[in-house]
């Protein structure tokens, strides 16, 4: 009969256990300050976005938009959650509890660090060229799971130039808004368009959407982008009808869900 205790069975047993020691030891810790006397606490929890944000990547494949998505470029690194080929394909690069460099200056509402509120989502698109269908398919799939998992409200939803309009055209008059608020996904006007009351005030009403008013016709241009697919940056009648109806739903809580 063999012996329990032998060397070889041993350094079998004891090995494992001291490399899992090893890498235990290495592992880094959480970043703790020296001018205070370390006391951990159990209560905390992990980075919770908020909102999520959609992308095209104007770049000419999947492949150049990884090489991009994960490098330093002459303007600075930039990164995503998410990055959705034409063909549906879904690629994950940071952790959604992690902040990603995708969004940068601007604000929505009263969230001004877009980026730590945030999911990114970048859609493989050169932004003159409709969206695949696969690639709609493969992202409402994943807002379905983002929104559910991450208890993110399903009216969180906009585009880069939603809050960025000065700087950003992206996703772009060509994205299919009507496809997502058909599945549930975005704020978006509901029942029948009717004329607003005598003292509506339309650029109220888009502040409280959540677009920035510092440059007005930036902000119509993304407004059209988005709820009408077209062009423009003046305000007309059909632009009051949808302000007041997406007023009214945020006004009676029904916008946030």
């Amino acid at each position: 009969m063999r012996d329990p205790f032998s060397l070889p069975r041993l350094l079998r047993r004891v090995v494992p256990l001291a490399l899992l020691a090893l890498l235990a030891a290495c592992a880094p810790l959480p970043p703790r300050n020296p001018l205070a006397t370390w006391v951990p606490s159990p209560n905390h929890d992990i980075r919770r976005p908020v909102l999520i944000v959609l992308h095209y990547t104007d770049q000419h494949s999947v492949q150049e938009s990884l090489d991009t998505l994960r490098t330093k470029n002459s303007g600075g690194p930039v990164s995503s959650h998410y990055l959705i080929g034409a063909d549906g394909h879904i690629y994950q690069l940071v952790s959604d509890q992690l902040r990603a460099w995708h969004g940068g200056p601007g604000h929505w509402g009263t969230i001004t660090d877009i980026n730590s509120a945030s999911i990114g989502i970048e859609l493989d698109n050169d932004g003159a060229t409709p969206f695949a269908q696969p690639q709609i398919d493969s992202l409402l799939r994943l807002l379905a799971d983002l929104t559910d998992r991450l208890h993110i409200p399903r009216t969180q939803i906009v585009g880069h130039e939603d809050f960025a309009p000065t700087r950003k055209d992206d996703p772009g008059p060509l994205f299919p808004w009507p496809q997502l608020a058909a599945a549930g996904f975005g704020l978006w006007p509901q029942g029948a368009l009717i004329d607003p009351p005598a003292g509506f005030d339309p650029w109220m009403a888009l502040a409280v959407v959540g677009y920035p008013l510092e440059d007005r016709a930036a902000a119509v241009r993304a407004f059209h982008h988005h709820f009408r697919g077209i062009e423009g940056d003046a305000l007309d009648d059909e632009d009051l009808r949808i302000l007041y109806n997406l007023a009214q739903r945020i006004e009676s809580g029904s916008g946030g869900d």
